[in-house]
């Protein structure tokens, strides 16, 4: 199954079928609401996904900052956006993929067969001068029924064994892997074992994806190998999402910390490491 659309195969997919639902996920941490800009400029069609209240459960310190919904709570929210059993879903943002790569994966582990995200997102729509509608959308109530737990995932109580035997990549930025800032959670720097892997390191400059054989050239020398897990987690679990999908495009096997940082750092018993390397000395 294709893991990425062009924004001329998007167009051609809404021209040619009424089976294609477009997620709009607009959002990043210093503007969550990202209503306004999808209200001047959507793809025709599009409906906005809420991350803070769709893709994740309230915060909670035993859980972190963006703990996974209940299959519930998923499936009414994309019956909202309606979809139905069988639609090809379509998401995007304009932040690289980074917060739309929380949909795709939500939606696959909950048996979404056919989801893709659009490669370049809004920017890359915008600027081949495809269709643009402004407003709000409000679609047809669907009928979908969701599954739970397609795709693998690491509990707290799993993710030290997991280090100490395969590759767990920290997608967060650097300085905040090394301990050098925190803005947000208890305690700065990361897991002990983890590998320092800014998942924006595998997006071109307009923000596209690298092609799979850099991909894979890039986690491989970070230790990835074909036919084995790799782990991921961020600070909160979302842009782990997007290392996620990074992984599969270059054909490696994600496996999904969705409690990241927040969630451990917030466990003082558990250790920190800080610095460039995994052990933190």
């Amino acid at each position: 199954m294709d893991l990425l659309v062009s924004p001329v195969e998007l167009d051609a997919m809404l021209r040619d079928r009424d089976d294609v639902v477009v997620l709009d996920v607009r959002w990043r941490l210093d503007q969550p609401d990202g209503r306004p800009a999808f209200r001047d400029g959507h793809v025709p069609g599009a409906v906005y996904v809420d991350l803070e209240t769709e893709l994740a459960a309230p915060a909670d310190p035993a859980l972190g900052r963006h703990p996974l919904p209940t299959r519930e709570a998923l499936q009414d929210a994309a019956r909202g956006w309606g979809l139905r059993d069988g639609d090809a879903v379509v998401v995007l943002d304009d932040l690289g993929g980074m917060s739309a790569a929380r949909a795709w994966w939500l939606l696959r582990h909950a048996g979404v067969a056919d989801v893709r995200l659009l490669d370049g997102g809004w920017s890359a729509w915008a600027a081949a001068g495809l269709p643009v509608e402004t407003g709000a959308t409000t679609p047809e109530r669907g009928d979908v029924t969701l599954d739970w737990g397609r795709m693998p995932t690491l509990e707290l109580d799993e993710v030290a064994a997991f280090a100490a035997d395969h590759p767990l990549l920290d997608a967060r930025a650097a300085e905040r892997y090394r301990g050098e800032v925190e803005p947000i959670d208890p305690r700065a720097g990361h897991i002990p074992g983890a590998i320092s892997a800014p998942t924006a390191d595998s997006l071109d400059v307009d923000r596209r994806l690298l092609s799979p054989w850099a991909l894979r050239i890039r986690f491989g020398e970070l230790g990835a190998r074909v036919g084995e897990p790799v782990g991921v987690y961020c600070g909160s679990g979302v842009t782990a999402a997007h290392e996620a999908l990074a992984l599969a495009v270059a054909g490696f096997e994600p496996v999904l910390y969705p409690g990241s940082w927040s969630q451990w750092s917030a466990r003082e018993a558990l250790p920190v490491a800080t610095g460039p390397t995994p052990s933190g000395r």
